[in-house]
Formats: structure tokens, C-alpha cells, sequence
């Protein structure tokens, strides 16, 4: 199974709110999903992002990988720079 985080859509029409889960790569977008891991609100300011750090360094530490937004926001909080250093330590 190919695993994928990924985002979302909440929110109503022109008031997106999106939940960061784990999910299967071939369900669709708002489909079935594995684990919510976080949110993200692009409406506040500053955009609020808030991800179970613990989750996701779990989720690429087994291989799943981050869609192009998705990898953006675990970025921003410093995620993806802890997943790389996991990945050399454990070599």
C-alpha cells in the first residue's frame, strides 16, 4: 500500500480549512484516510498550522510520502529537516 500525507478540504465554498492526513494513495482527495495528523488554516494571519510532530516523523520514518503542499507545511515547522537527520542517523 502506498502511502501518502496529504491535505483535506473542509471548509465551506470560498472558506477552505484543510486537515492533514495519512492516506492511502489511490483513495480520493476527501475520501478514506488512515490518521489525521494536523490542520491547517489558510484564512488567519499568519496561516495556522498545527501537526502532531510525533505522527509524522512516524509516518516518513515508514516510508510515506508528503504531496508537494503537504511537504510545504511539514517544512515550515521543521518536520521534514527532523525526518532528514532520523534518516542519517540511523545509517
Amino acid at each position: 500500500m502506498a502511502v501518502r500525507i496529504r491535505l483535506k478540504r473542509m471548509g465551506a465554498k470560498k472558506s477552505p480549512f484543510y486537515r492533514v492526513v495519512v492516506s492511502d494513495s489511490r483513495s480520493p482527495r476527501d475520501g478514506r484516510f488512515v490518521e489525521e495528523i494536523g490542520t491547517y488554516n489558510p484564512l488567519v494571519e499568519p496561516a495556522q498550522i498545527v501537526i502532531k510532530e510525533d505522527r509524522a516523523l512516524y509516518w516518513l520514518q515508514t516510508g510515506a510520502q508528503p504531496s508537494d503542499s503537504a511537504r510545504y507545511l511539514l517544512h515550515q515547522l521543521g518536520i521534514m529537516k527532523k525526518a532528514h537527520e532520523l534518516r542519517q542517523a540511523g545509517k
